[in-house]
């Protein structure tokens, strides 16, 4: 018997974003175990030929947009079994008997606070957590930790969201870990020399960092490394609103520090294959689908020891997990990442089995039911 379940999310395939791609994988597979599914989102692409009936709410003015996808969730709010939602403050509107789950992935007010300048842009998720400093911050924590509370369940893709979530209020018996995943990858067979000419690299020790360009993802902080290690080149993969700001500080680097830009995701594999490693130094990570992707096709990753990163990366088994911010170890990981780049490269499948797509779809499917009346 099919069981209805209203998606209400705020992006969506094709749009990027964590929420977006982890919909568009998972949804066929949760049909496959007796969902009947509607999404709604905002958005302008074009329609495409789903397996399901997808609602887009145009970004107009947020008065008018936010009426428009409220008056849009009312049927599907009395036609579900189950709301699966995917970011905080959607205009859910009306009375519904149907119990709600949230999936979160980080935290929203902390990211509003930080773009909004309510907070200095250098600090990070954990502090904030434990800092009050103004009526903007507290509203937006209070908002956030109030309708966290009232879901029915929660969702997270790590044991550090679980602890973070709980911090809000939220009952652990309530919270739910179900770690991310990657569907199947492309089977990439080029070797790390072939990848490097199919891109024109030379054989310079070479590091890769992909990320949205934001001041927590501590590209700024590899680039500082870099101005002490005059052999090692750094690729950075991604766009986003810190791009100026890192390219001037790259400047004195020009020759070593190279940006690529927004780059289609199936060049990503042949950058992290053509590289000795990834880094990724940021001061927030819920559980990365980038440190996922590196490993799952045999490169060693350099990680923050901060968020879910500890969760996926072992130290000096399948790669290097250093403090943030610290530079002087940041450049020592830097150079263990390089230096025993073989050997963690023969390990990265050490633990990957906890990450699989069918274990993800399953016990997301498992979790999911048991909100089922």
């Amino acid at each position: 018997m099919l069981s209805n379940l209203f998606i209400a999310t705020g992006i969506f395939h094709p749009e990027s974003g964590g929420p977006a791609t982890y919909l568009h994988e998972i949804l066929p597979h949760l049909q496959k175990r007796d969902w009947d599914v509607r999404l709604l989102t905002y958005g302008d692409s074009p329609l495409t030929d789903y397996p399901y009936p997808v609602t887009r709410i145009p970004r107009q003015m947020y008065p008018l947009r936010r009426m428009n996808y409220g008056m849009a969730g009312r049927a599907n709010l009395s036609w579900a079994d189950l709301v699966y939602i995917h970011t905080i403050d959607l205009p859910l509107w009306g009375n519904h008997a149907a119990p709600c789950v949230i999936k979160i992935v980080g935290d929203q007010a902390w990211e509003r606070c930080v773009r909004k300048g309510w907070i200095p842009p250098n600090m990070n998720i954990d502090d904030f957590q434990h800092y009050d400093s103004n009526w903007q911050m507290r509203w937006q924590k209070q908002s956030r930790s109030k309708q966290v509370q009232a879901m029915d369940g929660v969702i997270v893709p790590s044991v550090y969201l679980k602890k973070m979530v709980m911090g809000w209020g939220v009952s652990p018996d309530k919270v739910h870990v179900v770690y991310n995943a990657l569907p199947k990858q492309p089977d990439l067979t080029l070797s790390q020399a072939d990848a490097r000419e199919q891109l024109g690299w030379d054989d310079r020790p070479t590091v890769l960092t992909v990320a949205r360009l934001h001041p927590w993802k501590g590209v700024d902080h590899l680039i500082t490394a870099l101005q002490t290690m005059p052999d090692i080149r750094l690729v950075v993969a991604g766009d986003g609103p810190d791009m100026s700001r890192l390219q001037s500080l790259a400047k004195p680097l020009a020759d070593r520090v190279t940006f690529l830009g927004q780059v289609p995701h199936e060049q990503i594999f042949i950058l992290m294959r053509a590289s000795d490693g990834l880094a990724l130094y940021s001061g927030y990570e819920g559980l990365s689908h980038t440190i996922l992707e590196s490993l799952t096709i045999g490169t060693p990753v350099l990680a923050s020891h901060k968020g879910g990163n500890p969760e996926v990366v072992q130290d000096d088994v399948n790669g290097v997990l250093v403090p943030y911010v610290d530079i002087p170890a940041l450049c020592d990981g830097i150079r263990r990442l390089l230096d025993n780049r073989d050997r963690y490269a023969e390990n990265t499948q050490v633990g990957m089995e906890r990450f699989t797509f069918e274990s993800m779809v399953e016990q997301t499917d498992k979790t999911l039911k048991l909100f089922l009346g």
